[in-house]
């Protein structure tokens, strides 16, 4: 079941890792270096209306997330933002805090909030080749790979 935030973030191109209630997307506007969507694949819109069985995964969820970033790049601090002002559907953009400025590709991600509120205005929006080098690094780098 594909829902429309899944969508809006190009699911299933921008798919880094899958489970039975979640998806795990890489964001297009890298806000920061490995920057993530994780999106509810329930049509829900409101946090408490998500299965009860999507609330026990979400556990296993973060922990992989958060040891696959740590793996991809060492990360001094790590944001989740449930904003859905625009996106309905139930999603947290995941956030690898640096201090420091990241290189990958050749190219410079730079966590222009740091160490603030992460600055999703300052986002780098690499080209489709590049987000697809990001996004396989990621896939290489997840504790359960696919």
């Amino acid at each position: 079941m594909i829902n429309a935030t899944m969508a809006k973030f190009g699911y299933p191109k921008t798919l880094v890792h899958d489970y039975r209630h979640w998806c795990v997307l890489v964001r297009p506007a890298q806000a920061t270096l490995g920057a993530l969507v994780l999106v509810c694949k329930d049509d829900a819109q409101a946090f408490s209306d998500i299965p009860a069985e999507a609330f026990s995964e979400l556990a296993t969820v973060t922990a992989d997330i958060e040891a696959s970033l740590q793996s991809f790049r060492t990360y001094q601090k790590i944001n989740y933002l449930m904003l859905m002002m625009v996106d309905k559907e139930v999603h947290f953009h995941v956030l690898p805090r640096y201090q420091d400025t990241q290189v990958f590709d050749e190219t410079e991600f730079a966590d222009s909030g740091w160490p603030g509120m992460p600055n999703l205005s300052k986002a780098v929006s690499p080209d489709p080749d590049a987000l697809e080098r990001i996004k396989t690094a990621l896939k290489d780098n997840w504790t359960d790979p696919v």
